[in-house]
């Protein structure tokens, strides 16, 4: 996806709402999740996703009345799910949709719901990602949150909306160290709503919502994804849709995330299976390469002590150091992370010579920095690199200390004879990564 779709306009009782449309089709798919159009492209996890969703269909994005591109209402005031409907099918008549099929996730999951069953005519699928027929508890309905647990997420959501620790809340654990990503989704979510906005409308979803009643009316194929360990809407919400929507297919994700993972290609390849009865076809480029991971100790409290000019310079300073190592060591360069950096390496020794004169740099500079790598095979994603490997080479760098080069034992094994000295740091469980990894620090300089 070279450049973002157009974004459109349609009047809907006197506000106006934000659209969009990318792709051909068929089918159409219109796409429910709180979030801002325009910015999503910005995010390179979001672009991707919404490319392969286009790839098997004409993708329909639009914001809902009180969010995002789109009006708010006057004084404020809370849409209600019937005006979210509304807009929906509005949108649809705008972008020339056929019967379409509904892709809904978490808070949006109950206008999905009332979509089919109010207007099957417009409506062919559901999925449904992440969601809830009912959010709060009821004498029928004990899986639901209490009204204290609801008061807590919404003061939550009030108290820290869009910062970095309400973003690492919402993303899968395996993401908590990509900054640049939590930075992007952070501007995402400040641009959807203010803090005491998406409060209100949290608490009127929470407290409001409930089409338990219609789940039995729905007659279109349904698809449910929910997260084992969703931090927010607890499995057994998902559980209780899939079993009360007649033939619903329910598929459980090992995840500790508030909805889905936009880089789970098997996420999107089950949606585009169920929706058109072909799994697509994967081509994925993967290379085998060394990772280096590299951040500031302290930095916060660095830049506390020196104050942000001069924070600012040393930043900088920092940075063209690491650039001078990662060329003189044949590394490159693949993000930044605001106070580090994540470089690959074609070769695991290079790597940590690498690593150790930017700690020897850094040293000159007055600050201390420490370097985690790891071999493994990444995907490529134009200049980016993504897989597991990534994040085990972020989470061992976590584990060095101030002036450390810390290695996985991948890494030890292939430069056995060069030479290099390590000493063992023992097994760890690596915070998002499945198994025990041994783990070695590099000794000689």
């Amino acid at each position: 996806m070279k450049e973002p779709p157009e974004t459109r306009y349609v009047d809907v009782g006197g506000a106006k709402v934000a659209y969009q449309v990318v792709g051909d089709g068929p089918p159409d798919l219109l796409y429910l999740e709180i979030g801002q159009i325009d910015l999503r492209w910005d995010t390179p996890r979001f672009a991707d996703f919404f490319a392969r969703l286009a790839s098997f269909s004409r993708l329909i994005l639009f914001d809902r009345r009180g969010t995002g591109a789109s009006d708010r209402l006057p004084h404020n005031d809370v849409p209600t799910w019937e005006d979210w409907a509304e807009d929906a099918r509005a949108v649809l008549d705008a972008a020339g949709a056929g019967r379409a099929a509904v892709f809904a996730v978490a808070d949006a999951g109950p206008i999905g719901v009332l979509l089919a069953a109010m207007d099957p005519a417009r409506v062919g699928a559901l999925v449904l990602d992440n969601t809830s027929a009912r959010f709060m508890v009821d004498d029928d309905y004990p899986i639901g949150l209490s009204a204290e647990v609801v008061e807590s997420i919404v003061e939550l959501f009030e108290t820290t909306w869009a910062t970095e620790d309400f973003v690492r809340m919402i993303v899968p654990d395996a993401m908590a160290d990509d900054t640049e990503y939590l930075r992007s989704l952070g501007k995402q979510l400040r641009a959807v709503a203010t803090p005491q906005m998406v409060g209100a409308l949290y608490r009127y979803m929470m407290e409001s919502v409930d089409v338990r009643s219609v789940l039995p009316l729905i007659q279109v194929p349904v698809l449910v994804f929910h997260n084992d360990r969703n931090p927010v809407i607890p499995l057994a919400h998902g559980r209780y849709l899939a079993e009360h929507l007649p033939g619903a297919k329910f598929i459980e994700k090992a995840s500790d995330a508030a909805a889905f993972d936009s880089t789970d290609a098997d996420f999107v390849a089950e949606v585009a299976e169920f929706l058109t009865g072909e799994r697509p076809a994967v081509e994925v480029d993967r290379i085998l390469t060394t990772l280096l991971f590299t951040d500031i100790v302290g930095s916060t409290g660095v830049a506390a002590s020196l104050g942000d000019e001069r924070w600012r310079s040393v930043l900088d300073a920092h940075d063209r150091a690491v650039r001078d190592q990662l060329r003189r060591f044949r590394g490159r360069e693949i993000n930044t992370t605001g106070d580090g950096f994540l470089a690959a390496f074609d070769g695991p020794a290079r790597a940590i010579r690498g690593a150790q004169a930017i700690l020897d740099a850094a040293r000159e500079l007055g600050i201390d920095v420490r370097a985690g790598l790891h071999t493994g095979e990444c995907e490529v994603r134009g200049d980016d690199l993504a897989g597991l490997a990534v994040h085990v080479a972020a989470r061992v760098g976590a584990e060095a200390d101030a002036g450390e080069v810390v290695v996985s034992g991948t890494v030890r094994d292939l430069v056995a004879g060069s030479g290099i000295e390590f000493a063992d740091r023992g097994e760890h469980q690596l915070k998002g990564v499945p198994g025990n990894w041994r783990l070695f620090k590099v000794e000689n300089r």
